[in-house]
């Protein structure tokens, strides 16, 4: 069974603007947060919202505080200044490629020109772009009410922003025919037109499309559309729930799309959820799917990444080939990324739905068997020597100390700091200081390794986690805004948070070609920079937006971590 993910699957710029301004208002203002209609067309969104306490108004009151988001679709310029003679403040969210066709019409309604929408007159842009003609607005929504229409002296033609392409095409061609005097435009946002396109694709090479999305979502329902005029069989569902599995059982390939509204966690449970479905009737491919699974919920693949690093950390240092300290970092990284990821349940069940359900359900065991690791690491530590026992119970305590609330609610307002995961990109910063300590730092503490080496391995381990870590903040990064965590990527933002990585690999790989000429021997050397290089490869596969699944993602990502030793130990 082959399961592909389209490319444009999920968040358009202008839905992703929108709900980022929203949470980001959320987060940072203690402020009444409203939003004027729905946000955008998506169930599990507005309910995630409401959560946030976040209101919606659907008429306009005469007086009114707090703030107000316009939603992505736009708004008619009376309503807009509505909301604020009522005394709120309000944040436009409009789509810019909305605040685009809203600037045509309304420059050349001054002009005296009437406006043609070809779009549903129901819909919310489209009501708002009608507010912007002056009263000589008209919608079209199929071709037949072409000839109905007014002969205007003058006109403007655009689209709704997630028209469909096709239709489109055919109305621009009527008025050249017949109305070549009107200016028309193509306004059809360029993310709705690739999305079509892709569509048309996938269906004609998959048995079966899955199109995930809002039923009151117009690009989605028109993504369906597209999906149903080809020989696939074309499913539109909001939740995965809503999936006949006993009719997919038949199918060799199915495409998974979505539309420009449906966050990404939806996409990746309704992934997650196919693939574990039909696995399960393939026993090998079903075995491994739900190892893979097994070892990244744990955190077990982690774990022995963590070792594995460790070991070659040791080698580079020329330290004895004892695994003591493979087994103090595994124990160590075990524990305190299951007791993260139980803090972490807010943001998982946006980012890692399995997962979230997984830790609720065990989390008493999970708990227990963290602590234990963590003390059993701790344990081994004392054996080798007390300054590792010293180090290690410190950075135990500060990753205990991590999710913890220290400074009282009364002494801070909601912008300031209560937690050390509340500083701004902590959590990517800290990781990296954590592993290269015990990986690089604690082997050598008892012994008298030499500096420069001690220097090397920490910056390789360093440089590979800080990549690793910094990747999964990227993919992360809906769940964290939602929660309200100010990762790396939120701070400096997707794109050139990819450029770092890129760079902190490359500039790994480059660690190794000096470390061989300072005397590393060249095989270890050559054989340690295939790691990062391999980790540079994966990541600029996944930034392209590759249809690989989430699982298979991650997975390949933690197993490079266990090629360390593998290499190490080649020698």
């Amino acid at each position: 069974m082959k399961i592909t993910i389209a490319k444009t699957a999920g968040f358009c710029m202008g839905v992703r603007r929108a709900v980022d301004m929203v949470l980001d208002a959320a987060n940072q203002s203690d402020a009444p947060i409203y939003t004027y209609g729905p946000l955008i067309h998506n169930p599990q969104v507005l309910e995630m919202l409401e959560t946030k306490g976040i209101s919606r108004l659907d008429t306009i009151p005469e007086k009114g505080t707090g703030m107000v988001l316009i939603r992505a679709h736009g708004v008619p310029p009376e309503e807009e200044a509505a909301l604020k003679k009522a005394g709120f403040t309000v944040i436009n969210a409009t789509c810019p490629r909305v605040v685009l066709v809203q600037v045509i019409i309304r420059k050349y309604a001054e002009k005296g020109y009437a406006t043609i929408i070809v779009g549903d007159e129901n819909h919310p842009e489209v009501k708002g772009l009608l507010g912007y003609a002056r009263g000589n607005g008209h919608t079209v929504t199929a071709m037949d009410q072409l000839p109905a229409l007014p002969v205007f002296e003058n006109a403007v033609v655009v689209a709704q922003t997630t028209q469909n392409t096709a239709f489109y095409d055919e109305i621009k061609a009527f008025f050249a025919e017949h109305r070549p005097q009107y200016k028309v435009f193509d306004t059809i946002c360029g993310s709705t037109e690739r999305r079509q396109q892709e569509v048309r694709h996938l269906a004609a090479t998959h048995d079966a499309v899955i199109v995930v999305g809002g039923r009151q979502s117009g690009n989605t329902r028109r993504l369906a559309q597209v999906a149903e005029e080809t020989r696939a069989v074309a499913t539109h569902i909001e939740t995965v729930s809503e999936i006949d599995f006993t009719a997919l059982a038949g199918f060799r390939s199915i495409a998974i799309t979505a539309g420009a509204s449906t966050p990404n966690w939806v996409i990746t449970d309704t992934c997650s959820r196919v693939a574990r479905h039909l696995e399960h009737q393939r026993p090998v491919a079903g075995a491994i799917f739900r190892i893979q699974d097994f070892l990244l919920k744990t955190n077990l693949l982690l774990a022995l990444g963590a070792g594995s690093l460790t070991y070659a950390c040791s080698v580079v240092q020329q330290l004895p080939r004892t695994l003591i300290h493979a087994a103090i970092a595994m124990l160590y990284v075990f524990s305190m990324q299951v007791l993260n990821n139980m803090f972490a349940i807010k943001s998982d069940t946006y980012n890692h739905p399995d997962r979230a359900v997984f830790y609720r359900r065990h989390r008493l065991v999970l708990a227990l068997v963290a602590l234990s690791s963590g003390g059993a690491g701790v344990y081994l530590a004392y054996t080798t020597g007390v300054m590792s026992f010293f180090i290690l119970l410190v950075m135990s305590f500060l990753g205990l100390s991590y999710n913890l609330k220290i400074i009282p609610r009364r002494w801070s307002s909601k912008q300031q700091i209560r937690r050390i995961k509340d500083i701004p990109g902590s959590k990517t910063l800290l990781i990296t200081m954590a592993w290269g300590i015990v990986t690089s730092i604690l082997p050598a503490v008892d012994t008298r390794s030499v500096p420069v080496w001690v220097a090397v391995a920490f910056l390789y381990a360093a440089g590979l986690v800080f990549s690793r870590t910094a990747f999964f903040d990227i993919v992360a990064i809906q769940g964290d805004r939602i929660a309200g965590r100010e990762t790396l990527p939120i701070l400096l933002g997707k794109e050139k948070s990819f450029v770092l990585i890129r760079y902190v690999l490359i500039a790994t790989m480059v660690l190794l070609a000096g470390a061989w000429l300072a005397g590393l021997p060249f095989l270890l050397s050559f054989l340690l920079a295939l790691v990062p290089g391999l980790m540079l490869v994966l990541i600029c596969f996944f930034e392209k937006d590759s249809q690989v699944s989430g699982t298979q993602m991650e997975f390949m990502i933690e197993s490079s971590f266990l090629l360390t030793g593998v290499m190490a130990a080649i020698l």
